[in-house]
């Protein structure tokens, strides 16, 4: 899963890359409101964390501008102010969810995983597809309780699966979900992660939809344990 956090403070910046990273999120920054703007505007993010304090743009007018175009991705604001007519502002804007700094990063976690699960149609914390489990709280996944040895980009490969479950995910969508935009991007290593989580969870739960791209299935439902 891909976040964009908008923030114009250098060390919460780079506290919060650091705890997106660790948490398996692929991670952009952008410093102020016309970066931002242009970025959420431009990119596919699952979510976004958004300073309301921003200079050349402020939170507001770049959540207003991102709802009137469509972009529909789930918004965390985050911000200093504490008045309730300013929260309203941001939830009026199309925030999903207001967090006011200080806050604790175990939270800002939580509720993004929160505003994840709803924007993918899902409630718990923990993804199952028949016996393979994903826990988004600690970014592992385990396979009938066993767990599951992954490197940074299997997870998110299988974290995106997991949340699109039973949908024909393009190869081009993936690439798109899983690195950040500085990373040097090869759609052909998508294949690569695939084979790796085949035969990680099980070759038959994830289908190659020919010329369309990839459907992760329960095939336990049928009585087929992988």
């Amino acid at each position: 899963m891909r976040i964009l956090v908008v923030e114009d403070n250098p060390d919460l910046r780079r506290q919060l890359a650091d705890a997106l990273s660790q948490s398996g999120y692929a991670v952009d920054l952008a410093s102020d409101g016309e970066d931002g703007h242009f970025l959420g505007d431009t990119e596919p993010y699952d979510a976004v964390i958004l300073d309301l304090g921003l200079p050349k743009m402020d939170g507001v007018t770049v959540l207003e501008r991102w709802r009137e175009d469509g972009r529909d991705f789930p918004v965390l604001i985050l911000t200093a102010r504490d008045r309730w007519s300013e929260k309203v502002a941001g939830f009026d804007a199309g925030a999903d969810d207001y967090l006011t700094k200080p806050f604790i990063t175990e939270e800002l976690l939580a509720r993004l995983r929160a505003l994840l699960r709803r924007a993918t149609g899902h409630s718990a914390a923990a993804l199952e597809c028949g016996v393979l489990r994903v826990d988004t709280r600690s970014a592992r996944a385990t396979v009938k309780g066993a767990p599951i040895k992954l490197t940074a980009h299997e997870y998110r490969v299988l974290s995106y699966l997991m949340h699109h479950q039973g949908r024909v995910v393009p190869r081009t969508e993936l690439v798109e979900h899983i690195y950040d935009q500085d990373f040097d991007r090869d759609s052909n290593t998508i294949e690569v992660f695939i084979g790796r989580l085949r035969k990680k969870i099980g070759s038959e739960r994830i289908q190659t939809e020919r010329g369309l791209g990839y459907r992760l299935i329960n095939p336990d439902a049928d009585g087929h344990l992988g």
